[in-house]
């Protein structure tokens, strides 16, 4: 069954004695149990299962009904009709709420593994409406508590090698069961997230902390029979029974930090926040279980009653067959190669071998940056961020200070809300490191605004609630993204299964915490990137796809300020079109910071641009204000943030509309700019149904209606499979539509009774001699962000990358590109026959010999190679003429660098013989 949230606390060791037994279910009345005569209709296997899960009537019917309706619509069932059985029965519970079974229980009755079955599962959904959005959010969480457990569990084995030594009688690894055990119910007790990769992980540090100080010597390897601080002195067990509360007993510490440094150091893992992990909830656990004080090993037996306990209660997987290796949590072999695989470096006499980039190496590299990059950065303004505040005609300093605090209080309980009621001070250190990057961000967008504007009194945007809060806001979830915590699993739907108990923070909770509308936060997601040259490439996309969701669905619901906005822009005159269609060609350029989002439409006055950034079209009619016929009404200015909106919002909706035509369109190329037309004018003029609803939708519905009115064979059905296969997507968008105020069905229904009433004669208009002029098609970079840090290829050549060099603390020996020659200055390089080699790769446009320099290591995809600066970069593969812009400017730069260093060796030399 999909795993249940549960409130952490000391009593859970006190309940469900009994919990010995096979069968979650035996706490059921008699009265639910499985009736035979019942069921005398059904197939004597299938009842023979639901006995053995110990199904309650309800779910036996519902499942039966479920299986009749898979097999009357698969062509062909590929797996064993008992397989298929147990995952409707799967579905069926989950859906009803009724806990009959665990997973594991289930995939042992039929003989699968957690990928198998998950896989099987979303099979079912063939008529689109068998499994729904409950059944799938629980089948996500599953999924990913799965993966977790599995990238802990690897963990865990490899780091065991390192710390206990092989012993005759396998005593190793009886307390490595122990140890994996105890984690288990660790992690259960202390979390309701336990998904959570970063304090799970932490919680493994502690948990083998506390068994390695209690090991005798000759069962741990010798580096961790020194890493034991000398002055740790446990009490013996006479102590612990007879003594435990005496007043002479001897003040150690709770923890040995010399031990846990050293697991730290050999795991990447900040001490700092294990230790805090450890006193806060760690010590917590311990209490519970009478162990905190004991020197002894826990028995094996409490902790496998215990856990049991939990894993009946959770009715997921039971997490102690990873250790069993047991089949059905096995991951297939392919995938474990590809995590093992480890690529060396191109530099064989080196002898350095690049770690292999698993999930947990992945997250603490990614902290460990983040935390770096905020070195020097304080917890309080810097001193150029205190004297732009002291500039301002009313200074913000305390405003800004009581702001932050009080938002600092509702992030850390929402956050130990969330992730673990012992986790409000986790939620303190997340939210302290998101103030560093705010105040970092902040002043270096003054700095850059000072630059553009020649100003220093920033009073009106730094007195400005909403840019402080959207400010803040950002930084926290690079923070929770940078620690694995926001996610899009679920495509940034937020369903958990009828439960209230809050278990995802993934975006837009953040919105949620500090109360803030979505339409404001997208105002400073730009700004923020450009302003932060050191995020890396996965928070940026993570970011964007921030953004992407605020377009496509967030920023349409109810209460939306956007609403406001589109009434002032077309009943106050400002325009008659949010965005002109005949820029849809143009790139998306613009010089909108976002001072001038946040103070758009009431900036007053023309705003004077910069002459390295000149303006395009719509940013001239947003700076300067139309000339008007005499004796007519003058027109508003046009809000910055509106126009800005909608030209990304334009390009986000042809992109997908591009995708979606790919896959089911492409013998009818003529479509897509007739689709496209009718989604344009339905985003232009009826926005209205954008209200409560998701941009796909309206997607979906235009190409339908065009291909209906056009005699093309396109079911809905063929539509809505095909949309599942794009990245980013929900089957929620589908089967969960608004048709009218608290009334949703499916997006077929939206189709016949919202989208075709309104859009009818419009759409009839395809069909005729006269169609609607086609609309502009917008010019779609590959993504609207650059990434400062990615390798730029050298004017002239097709074979050569350049890339700065992001921070001091990486070597560049780990850069990629891996399956290439790589030279970093700085870095020894080795023989003078590599630069050669170099040479000839430049030189030649022969293939084979840039492939013969990889040294005997694996080649790599090339799609790790391509970006966004060669040319390449348009949606539908177009090619540009030549080198790009940017790279002209590239080689500009660097030939001057290069001048301007030999002039300063000669100056040097001059200066030296004088």
């Amino acid at each position: 069954m999909p795993p249940k949230k549960r409130n952490s606390g000391t009593t859970q060791s006190k309940e469900l004695k009994s919990a010995e037994s096979a069968s979650p279910d035996k706490k059921e009345s008699p009265k639910l149990t499985l009736s035979a005569k019942k069921h005398r209709d059904k197939d004597a296997e299938f009842v023979t299962l639901c006995k053995s899960l110990h199904v309650t009537d309800l779910v036996c019917d519902r499942a039966w009904t479920l299986w009749k309706t898979v097999q009357d619509s698969m062509n062909e069932i590929a797996d064993s009709e008992k397989r298929v059985w147990g995952a409707c029965l799967f579905v069926s519970g989950a859906d009803m709420d009724v806990a009959c079974f665990t997973l594991t229980q289930v995939l042992k009755e039929v003989s699968l593994n957690v990928k198998q079955f998950v896989d099987l599962v979303r099979k079912l959904d063939v008529n689109l409406d068998t499994i729904s959005t409950k059944v799938n959010s629980a089948l996500t969480r599953l999924e990913k508590k799965y993966n977790v457990t599995l990238a802990l569990y690897q963990r865990f084995e490899k780091t065991c090698k390192k710390i206990f030594a092989l012993v005759s009688d396998d005593q190793e690894r009886e307390t490595m069961r122990s140890c994996w055990t105890m984690f288990l119910l660790a992690k259960g007790r202390a979390l309701q997230m336990e998904d959570d990769l970063v304090i799970s992980f932490q919680l493994l540090l502690c948990t083998l902390e506390s068994f390695i100080k209690r090991c005798p010597p000759d069962l741990l390897q010798p580096h961790y029979k020194s890493a034991i601080s000398k002055i740790q002195s446990l009490p013996t067990r006479t102590s612990r029974r007879n003594q435990s509360k005496a007043k002479f007993r001897p003040p150690e510490p709770e923890v040995d930090l010399q031990l846990l440094k050293t697991l730290c150091e050999e795991n990447e893992c900040n001490t700092e926040e294990v230790k805090n992990v450890y006193q806060t909830s760690f010590l917590t656990f311990l209490d519970s279980l009478d162990f905190s004080r004991s020197s002894d090993f826990p028995q094996a037996n409490d902790l496998n009653q215990q856990y049991e306990e939990h894993y009946l209660k959770s009715r997921d997987v039971d997490g102690r067959l990873f250790f069993d290796g047991d089949e059905t949590v096995l991951v297939p072999k392919i995938e474990i190669s590809q995590v093992e695989r480890t690529p060396k470096k191109n530099l064989p006499d080196e002898d350095v071998l690049i770690p292999p980039q698993t999930p947990i190496r992945a997250a603490m590299t990614s902290i460990q940056q983040l935390k770096g990059d905020l070195t020097s950065s304080g917890d309080q303004p810097s001193t150029n961020l205190a004297t732009y505040f002291k500039n301002c005609t009313v200074d913000p300093t305390q405003a800004v200070l009581k702001r932050l605090e009080t938002l600092g209080q509702a992030f850390s309980q929402r956050f130990g809300q969330a992730v673990g009621p012992r986790c409000v001070v986790l939620g303190w250190q997340r939210f302290k490191l998101g103030v560093r990057l705010y105040y970092k961000v902040m002043e270096a967008m003054l700095k850059s605004e000072e630059k553009r504007l020649s100003v220093q009194n920033f009073s009106k945007l730094l007195n400005d609630s909403t840019f402080h809060t959207s400010l803040l806001a950002c930084a926290l979830e690079v923070v929770m993204a940078t620690y694995g915590e926001s996610s899009f699993k679920t495509g940034g739907y937020n369903h958990g299964g009828g439960d209230p108990v809050e278990t995802d923070v993934c975006f837009p909770w953040i919105l949620d915490v500090v109360n803030l509308a979505a339409f404001d936060f997208y105002k400073v997601i730009e700004s923020f990137i450009k302003a932060e040259p050191t995020l890396s490439k996965d928070i940026v996309k993570h970011l964007e796809t921030c953004e992407n969701l605020i377009m496509e669905r967030i920023a349409w619901r109810t209460d939306s300020s956007l609403f406001e906005l589109l009434r002032q822009e077309h009943e106050g005159g400002a325009a008659e079109q949010v965005e002109t269609p005949a820029s849809f060609s143009q790139p998306l350029q613009h010089n909108h910071t976002a001072a001038d989002l946040y103070l758009s439409p009431m900036r007053p006055g023309q705003r004077v641009l910069p002459p390295e950034s000149p303006a395009t079209p719509s940013s001239q009619a947003a700076s300067q204000p139309p000339s008007q016929p005499s004796g007519q009404t003058p027109r508003h200015p046009k809000s910055n943030s509106l126009s800005l909106f909608y030209k990304k919002l334009y390009r986000l909706a042809y992109t997908r509309l591009k995708i979606l035509c790919s896959y089911l369109l492409s013998s009818h190329p003529e479509l897509e700019p007739i689709i496209w037309t009718l989604f344009q004018h339905t985003l232009q003029h009826e926005h209205e149904l954008m209200r409560d609803r998701h941009l796909d939708q309206l997607m979906m519905s235009a190409m339908y209606a065009i291909c209906k009115v056009k005699s093309v064979d396109l079911r809905f059905k063929t539509i809505v499979t095909a949309y599942k296969n794009m990245p980013n997507t929900n089957q929620e968008t589908f089967k969960h539509v608004l048709i009218t105020e608290g009334h949703y069905d499916s997006i077929i229904v939206f189709y016949n009774q919202v989208f075709m009433q309104k859009l009818k004669t419009n759409i009839l208009q395809y069909a005729s001699t006269r169609p609607p002029t086609l609309s502009p098609i917008p010019q779609i970079p590959r993504s609207p962000y650059k990434f400062p840090n990615s390798p730029l290829r050298v004017p002239g050549s097709n074979n050569v990358y350049i890339s700065p060099l992001k921070s001091p603390r990486m070597s560049p020996g780990i850069m990629t590109p891996r399956s290439r020659m790589l030279v970093s200055i700085g870095e020894s390089f080795g023989l003078s026959n590599r630069f050669q080699k170099i040479n000839q790769m430049v030189n030649s446009s022969d293939r084979s010999l840039k492939r013969s320099l990889d040294l005997g290591s694996t080649p790599k995809p090339l799609k790790r190679l391509r970006f966004d600066v060669d040319g390449q970069d348009e949606a539908d593969g177009s090619k540009s003429g030549g080198d790009s812009t940017l790279i002209q400017k590239l080689a500009e730069m660097s030939s001057t660098r290069s001048r301007m260093q030999e002039q300063k060796m000669k100056e040097d030399a001059e200066s030296r013989k004088k």
